[in-house]
Parts: structure tokens; C-alpha cells; sequence
């Protein structure tokens, strides 16, 4: 249509799935620093927001980190985190990023902590059926 006001709209094509989809792992961000080292935080949803709080996923106490300092996010390709802002910047493996993927064993700053991404497979178990014998 040419009414000035419609605009055409571009296709874009989907690509299947590889074979380690992001669905298909289980991701956590470990605390490897600080008062709470040892603690982990399920990425189990699109994108788990960290900071000080209010309104984060996980909060910390942590001056040097903003209320709303990180996300770490699952992408088409693995994992992402991306700098919502902050004063104090993010670090990943000691360079500062404003967004950087992130693999397995990557570990990244906020304020003064550290935390380390570890993904495993997810294997789904597959599906098992009874079936009655015959007689």
C-alpha cells in the first residue's frame, strides 16, 4: 500500500537450533570473591539482572556496585553480559566491556566482586513407555 504511512516490514529467516541451544544448558554465575565466595545464582530465566537493589535478580552489599549494575543474558549463540549503566564498568577476564559474550569459565567484575559463568549440558533423558504385554 502507498498511503505514505505503511512501511514494509523485513523478513527475517529464522535458522534452527544448533545443537547446544542455550536451552539445552544449565548456567550459573558463581561468587568467587568476597564475603559470600561459593554462592551461585541459576541463569534460569532470558536475563538474570545483579546490582545493589533495588529491582535486581540478585542483590549484593557492595558500595563500589550500582543498583543496577549487570545482566547476564542467554542469547542464540550462549551468553552475554552487558553493562546496564554502572559507574564503575564491568570487567571480563580483566578487560572492560560494555557488552561481551561469555563462555563457560569467563569470569567478570562488578564493584568489587568477581563471579565466574559455568555451563553444563543439559541432556534431556529420553522418554521411556511401558507397554502392556500381550497374551
Amino acid at each position: 500500500m502507498r498511503d505514505g504511512q505503511t512501511r514494509r516490514l523485513r523478513q527475517t529467516r529464522t535458522e534452527p537450533e544448533p545443537a547446544t541451544a542455550p536451552s539445552r544448558l544449565d548456567a550459573r554465575v558463581v561468587l568467587v570473591s568476597g564475603p559470600a565466595a561459593g554462592q551461585a545464582f541459576a541463569v534460569d530465566r532470558p536475563r538474570l539482572t545483579l546490582g545493589r537493589g533495588p529491582g535486581v535478580d540478585v542483590a549484593f552489599n557492595d558500595a563500589a556496585m550500582s543498583r543496577q549494575h549487570a545482566a547476564v543474558e542467554r542469547t542464540a549463540a550462549g551468553f552475554r553480559v552487558i553493562d546496564l549503566g554502572s559507574t564503575n564498568g564491568i570487567r571480563v577476564n580483566d578487560r572492560p566491556i560494555q557488552v561481551a559474550d561469555i563462555e563457560h569459565g569467563d569470569r567478570f567484575s562488578l564493584g568489587t566482586l568477581t563471579f565466574q559463568l559455568l555451563v553444563e549440558a543439559n541432556e534431556p533423558e529420553p522418554e521411556t513407555y511401558e507397554l502392556p504385554s500381550e497374551v
